[in-house]
């Protein structure tokens, strides 16, 4: 696997993630709600982690794939918990609910919470920027 595709994966899932610090809205309609407050400084670790990745890869692979790996196990405990146990470490289950109520959505079950559709797509992303840099690693090692 070339270095390319684990860059193209990276800078498309930053730029959906940039989404999360600007906010988008289709009219009414909400994709995701401006978050810089609560979410810039991942933000700027995962762009860190990619620069690093870009100008010291021996070191840098394993910083963002690290990263990645924490950043998809928090953003599961925070989403996809709620789905199988309907309720979480992140608040009560309503509330979940009622902070991405404004949100676009795949669909909506009465009191039942599922992830929109910006962090599904954020969740697919991380999975397989994630998969795609571990195999670009695993078939590059370099001795250092």
């Amino acid at each position: 696997m070339r270095k390319r595709y684990c860059i193209v994966a990276q800078i498309a899932l930053l730029l959906w993630f940039f989404l999360d610090m600007t906010g988008l809205y289709f009219g009414n309609k909400c994709l995701v709600t401006r978050s810089y407050k609560e979410d810039g400084i991942f933000f700027l670790i995962y762009l860190i982690t990619i620069i690093l990745f870009l100008i010291k890869e021996n070191i840098g692979k394993y910083i963002v794939i690290g990263w990645m790996s924490m950043w998809l196990v928090i953003q599961l405990m925070c989403h996809e918990w709620y789905i199988i146990f309907n309720s979480g470490f992140m608040g009560s289950l309503d509330g979940k609910i009622k902070h991405f109520s404004e949100t676009i959505h795949w669909i909506d079950v009465e009191g039942k919470y599922i992830p929109d559709v910006y962090h599904t797509i954020l969740h697919i992303l991380i999975l397989c920027t994630l998969t795609i840099t571990i195999i670009y690693s695993i078939r590059n090692r370099r001795k250092t």
